[in-house]
């Protein structure tokens, strides 16, 4: 094996998000996932002669939607163009997509690597209609065809050749995901297809400006198959190098099983697709009103939300950033934040006993049964003294879901939880609990203070988790100066 430190790797993705839409980019038809084989179809999705497309304006708008949110210039002036190759799974033996005018040009996504923050730059987003699909297991004999993805909206969202290892590659592709579902244009689900990635690998030594021969790898539906599709590819091209081969720019494809990438066809050059625009479609010209609409519909999106929460909020970075994963959990911290400014109790219920309640029951924070002002209403308990935090989460917080009708206060109060924060209840027992450990009292005195938590976990003990501690704290040491 060659020595990879001597090489530089150069990467460019391509990420296709079907869009979210009820309808297919040209026609009526139905884009449901799990629809019988060709059920979604109808004279325009198969593309019979003298069928005339019309445009899916919803499309329209989730494309621009994702080219705000990627710092994009949106380019008002737009139309489509045949790209022209053929596949079987492609019923009008060309494509409908984007050349000459992507809707959104140029652009970044900003994703954290281990040297700090990069903005991997974008040459483009653009719309183009999907292929169908090849099915090589139903008939032993003969390929089948499935036209109902045939026509569903696409963007094809085009790094420039920016990042330089399959972890930036992860971590863009993650960004990516989180940024569609957060838009609520695409639902991110690699393993369904409905965004899946193509990666244009090159390799050259370090120093050298010029780009080498580029293979891509098509088709990868994971992010942990687009990292190691990239490290296995690239470890190839450097082997050819250093044995004095030449590299062919060629497509190739990803077999998870073994991890190694194979040939499937020379790649053609955007000459071979022999553009030209759609003749069935008119161009379409996109008002400053209609972009400024779509502006103001776009939520609160992560690296917003994480400069909040770390400024306004003062969470850490950390917290910051698994809180806004995912945009409903997100939202649902928000809205417990509108009812407390204790933010980072309102943080660590979130990260701690909410998150651990949703993966052990395998639920979504949607399937949440507690109103985010419960979780709110155990903080104010706790800030006020009358529960302890284990009490809260380890008692209080199961009984509320599973009765939350009720208020966690009076949860509280009908289980007998209500911390006891009255000197004339808790003194008594740290007296007892004084007289019990005398030797331990008289090792305190001389210097022994690591013994005051056998007082503190005694009294606790002895009132059966009900003393409030800082007040316990108080009183133990009031007395033991005596």
């Amino acid at each position: 094996m060659a020595n990879n430190d001597q090489y530089e790797v150069v990467i460019g993705l391509e990420v296709h998000a079907q869009l979210q839409t009820s309808s297919k980019l040209f026609c009526g038809d139905s884009i449901a996932f799990g629809a019988e084989p060709n059920t979604n179809v109808s004279p325009i999705t198969l593309g019979h002669p003298g069928t005339l497309p019309k445009m899916n304006k919803k499309a329209i708008e989730f494309a621009i939607k994702m080219g705000i949110a990627c710092h994009c210039e949106i380019e008002q002036y737009n139309y489509f163009a045949r790209k022209n190759y053929f596949y079987p799974d492609l019923p009008k033996g060309y494509q409908v997509s984007q050349h000459t005018t992507p809707v959104c040009k140029g652009g970044y996504v900003k994703i954290k690597t281990q040297h700090g923050e990069k903005n991997v730059q974008l040459n483009r987003i653009h719309m183009e209609e999907d292929a169908g699909k090849s099915l090589h297991d139903v008939d032993e004999a003969n390929t089948c065809i499935d036209y109902n993805r045939a026509g569903t909206p696409l963007i094809e969202i085009v790094t420039e050749p920016d990042l330089r290892s399959g972890d930036e590659a992860f971590a863009y592709i993650s960004e990516i995901r989180k940024l569609v579902r957060y838009l609520e244009i695409c639902d991110g689900n690699m393993e369904e297809g409905s965004l899946r990635c193509d990666a244009n690998i090159s390799v050259r030594k370090k120093g050298d400006t010029l780009l080498g021969t580029k293979v891509e790898v098509k088709n990868l539906n994971s992010i942990r198959n687009v990292k190691r599709a990239i490290e296995t590819e690239a470890a190839r091209l450097i082997d050819i190098l250093e044995t004095g081969g030449t590299i062919i720019q060629q497509t190739r494809s990803f077999d998870a099983n073994t991890g190694t990438t194979f040939a499937t066809r020379d790649k053609e050059d955007a000459d071979d697709y022999r553009y030209f625009a759609e003749p069935d479609l008119t161009p379409f010209h996109l008002q400053d009103e209609f972009i400024e609409r779509i502006k103001r519909s776009i939520p609160s999106l992560p690296e917003e939300r994480i400069e909040k929460y770390t400024t306004t909020f003062q969470l850490s970075v950390y917290d910051a950033t698994v809180l806004t994963e995912e945009k409903a959990f997100a939202d649902y911290f928000e809205h417990v934040t509108l009812h407390t400014t204790n933010y980072k109790a309102a943080a660590n219920w979130m990260l701690g006993p909410v998150k651990s309640w949703l993966n052990e029951n395998e639920k979504a924070i949607t399937d949440m049964p507690l109103q985010p002002e419960q979780i709110a209403s155990l903080i104010g308990l706790i800030d006020a003294g009358k529960l302890s935090f284990s009490v809260a989460s380890g008692k209080v917080f199961p009984a509320l879901l599973l009765e939350s009708g009720k208020t966690a206060e009076q949860i509280a109060i009908d289980n007998n939880l209500l911390q006891q924060s009255d000197v004339s209840a808790i003194g008594p027992i740290v007296d007892r609990v004084l007289e019990k450990f005398a030797d331990k009292v008289t090792e305190y005195k001389k210097g022994k203070k690591g013994l005051l938590s056998l007082f503190v976990g005694e009294v606790m003990k002895q009132s059966k988790g009900k003393a409030d501690p800082k007040l316990t704290n108080e009183l133990l040491l009031e007395k033991l100066k005596s």
